[in-house]
């Protein structure tokens, strides 16, 4: 067999082949230079997306093509740069910002913004918000905001405060307690200081605070107790004589006085213990009630004495009857008002027989008759006056002395 058509058929098959392997390379290179040619034909664009750095190669023609090719979804408060209409050139720069929603609570009121801004002030300004230097803001205004987060704010108002004998003066606050107020202004309060509302309440605007600066001081002071005078008749002298038959001599008492002063000026000066140094020796004086040529006996003039003596005998019948301790008071005393605590002015009726009481012991307004002193109304109360003490009023501190301290029966008549 002829070996001529095997080669013939041999040579068609290379043929083919290599015609196969030039059509292929021809399309490869088209491909490859048409890739080129269009990889060559975009552009480079830098992307600021909210805060991610993107470097980008596009065909889009458009900033709004380039975001939508990215996937971004523009939002009403975000912000774009340039405009979303802007032609895309080689080389440039696009940012996108994109807003958060804030929570802004004034005075407890909530407001939701949504924006751009993340710096605090700025967020209370796209809020409409002014904030003054009084203003409280529950974070720094020049800190930037989390997503979700809350800024609180305070604003301030006006109050009066006058602390004790110092000037009224307006101070700014804003919604706090008084005491929380009090601490932010550097008052403080001592012990017995008052003040016109409770330290719990809450501050409002235009209020009035007022504080009273109150002390309490002991005072103890040595008095002298006058000697009384205890006249006696003496039968054995002539009518018009007078015989002294004991000398007086003054005692002392050390008094301890509890002394309120309030803004600076003294109210109240409350006796609080008396302590007798030295007790007075009464003086004694007979006088004389013998009648021209009558004989009377040393005896009968003592009996007379006896039966005159103003020690307090002829009380009256029934009543409530017990014994009491007694002092003396005038109406002119250190701390007092010259009113009492029935509102009976004591300094312009003379010659009022009145005592202070305890009233839980003898009622306000009762009618009372007191050993040596007589028929009286309880009118008053004292600090001291507790339990069965009372306090006699007289006319002169001389009185008062005179008297001294006595154990006394009193009946109270209604």
């Amino acid at each position: 067999m002829s070996n001529k058509p095997m080669k013939n058929l041999f040579l068609g098959s290379m043929r083919k082949k290599q015609m196969f392997i030039r059509i292929l390379s021809l399309v490869v290179f088209v491909s490859v230079i048409s890739f080129v040619l269009y990889e060559g034909t975009k552009k480079s664009v830098a992307l600021d997306a909210d805060g991610k750095q993107l470097e980008i190669s596009t065909h889009a023609k458009t900033v709004a093509d380039v975001l939508e090719d990215e996937n971004i979804v523009i939002a009403d408060k975000d912000k774009v740069s340039p405009s979303l209409d802007t032609k895309i050139v080689n080389d440039m720069t696009i940012k996108w910002e994109q807003a958060k929603e804030y929570a802004v609570v004034v005075d407890g009121k909530e407001q939701q913004v949504i924006t751009t801004e993340k710096r605090v002030e700025d967020v209370l300004q796209e809020a409409g918000v002014n904030v003054t230097a009084n203003d409280k803001v529950s974070l720094a205004l020049d800190e930037k905001l989390k997503p979700g987060e809350t800024v609180d704010v305070q604003k301030a108002f006006q109050l009066t405060l006058t602390d004790g004998t110092k000037k009224a003066e307006k101070v700014w606050s804003t919604r706090t307690t008084v005491a929380n107020f009090l601490e932010e202004q550097g008052v403080k309060l001592n012990k017995f200081d008052r003040l016109n509302v409770k330290e719990s309440d809450i501050v409002k605007s235009g209020q009035q605070l007022t504080i009273v600066r109150v002390e309490k001081k002991v005072d103890t002071v040595e008095e002298e107790i006058e000697f009384s005078t205890e006249n006696r008749n003496d039968g054995d002298l002539a009518q018009g004589e007078q015989k002294v038959i004991t000398e007086g001599e003054n005692g002392k008492v050390e008094r301890t006085y509890e002394v309120v002063v309030e803004n600076g000026k003294v109210v109240a000066r409350n006796l609080q213990k008396e302590d007798v140094l030295k007790d007075p020796v009464k003086k004694v004086v007979a006088l004389g009630t013998k009648e021209p040529g009558a004989q009377v006996s040393r005896g009968t003039a003592q009996a007379t004495a006896a039966s005159t003596d103003n020690s307090g005998s002829g009380a009256p019948a029934g009543g409530q009857e017990f014994y009491v301790e007694a002092t003396a008071y005038t109406p002119y005393c250190d701390g007092c008002s010259g009113i009492s605590a029935a509102g009976i002015d004591l300094r312009s009726n003379p010659g009022l027989k009145l005592i202070a009481v305890d009233p839980n012991v003898i009622p306000l307004g009762s009618k009372v008759w007191v050993e040596g002193y007589g028929y009286a109304i309880a009118g008053d109360t004292g600090g001291a006056i507790k339990g069965n003490i009372i306090d006699l009023l007289v006319q002169t501190k001389e009185e008062a002395y005179s008297w001294g301290r006595r154990q006394v029966r009193i009946k109270v008549l209604n």
